[in-house]
Formats: structure tokens, C-alpha cells, sequence
């Protein structure tokens, strides 16, 4: 299955532009892992890492709960894979598959897409337990989608070990 992967605007307002490149970079992590196996994709890069392409999927359906659902919408839920909130377990993905890991990223992203579009504005005010913090959607919005820039370039050389391909 190939990915369709579309620009953020080029001209748009703040919110519209934070969404279109959250979804650009969202796209962008699952072409890296179009056309692998779930053996390609759980390879390992250079010891003693343990990063893998798809431990970045199930590290990102973990971002996207709790920013979104945890933080912004006050849900309490645990995380994906981890009653104990350790979001290393995510990136072990030795057993993991494609369709699992897929599934629940995809079902944290679309939570997202809904928490966010109904909130009034960027400028809602949530609060972090887990850091004692006041922040704004924006900044949610802001943090993820560095969250997806960085692991987005760990992807760029994990899919370059996999099998050579380069550029997304």
C-alpha cells in the first residue's frame, strides 16, 4: 500500500499550517515503512541501539495519546503498551507487527485530529501532571510535530539500512 503524502498550505493561518505539516510528517513516517515486511520493518539499526521503523510507529501512537488524549483531553488512560507510563517499551518491537502497531497509531492519530479540531482555539490551556506545567495547544501541537521531525530523520537512516532507499 503506498502512501499519499501531501504538502502542508503554502498560504493558511497558523492552526491550518501546524495541521497540515503534523499530517506531512505523519505521511511521512508511514512512507518510510511502505513496501516492508514486518521483519524488515522490526531491524534493528547499529548496536547498541534498538530502534527500529516500527518501534518509531508504536513510539509515535504513544506521542500522539498522551499530548493528545492524556494532556490536552485529561483522559485517564493508560498508554498503548504500558500500564506503568514507560514509553521505552514502545520501541521494542521484536514481536510486534505491521498491522498491530499500524492500528493503534492510526486510531491515536485520528483521536488527535478529533481532540484537536474541537478544541476553540490554539490558545486552550491544559495542564501536564506528569510536568506540573500550564501549556497551550499550540505548544502540543508544536511539540509533536518535532517530535515527528526528529524521528522522522532517525526513519530516513533506519529505512537506508533496511534496504538502501534514501529521500522521502
Amino acid at each position: 500500500m503506498a502512501t499519499d503524502r501531501v504538502g502542508p498550505p503554502l498560504i493558511a493561518g497558523e492552526r491550518d499550517t501546524l495541521r497540515g505539516f503534523l499530517d506531512f510528517h505523519r505521511a511521512t513516517l508511514a512512507l518510510k515503512c511502505d513496501g516492508l515486511s514486518d521483519e524488515e520493518l522490526r531491524q534493528q539499526s547499529m548496536p547498541p541501539s534498538t530502534l527500529s521503523l516500527l518501534g518509531l510507529v508504536r513510539h509515535m501512537a504513544e506521542v500522539e495519546r498522551t499530548w493528545f488524549r492524556i494532556v490536552v483531553n485529561r483522559e485517564d488512560i493508560p498508554l498503548v503498551w504500558s500500564d506503568q507510563r514507560d514509553y521505552q517499551v514502545a520501541y521494542d518491537a521484536t514481536k510486534a507487527t505491521r498491522t498491530e502497531a499500524f492500528a493503534a497509531w492510526q486510531r491515536e492519530v485520528e483521536h488527535a485530529r478529533r481532540i484537536e479540531r474541537e478544541a476553540e482555539s490554539l490558545d486552550v490551556v491544559v495542564h501536564s501532571e506528569r510536568w506540573g506545567k500550564d501549556m497551550t495547544l499550540r505548544l502540543v501541537m508544536t511539540h509533536v510535530l518535532l517530535e515527528y521531525g526528529r524521528h522522522n530523520g532517525h526513519a530516513d537512516f533506519l529505512r537506508e539500512g533496511v534496504d538502501g532507499t534514501v529521500g522521502a
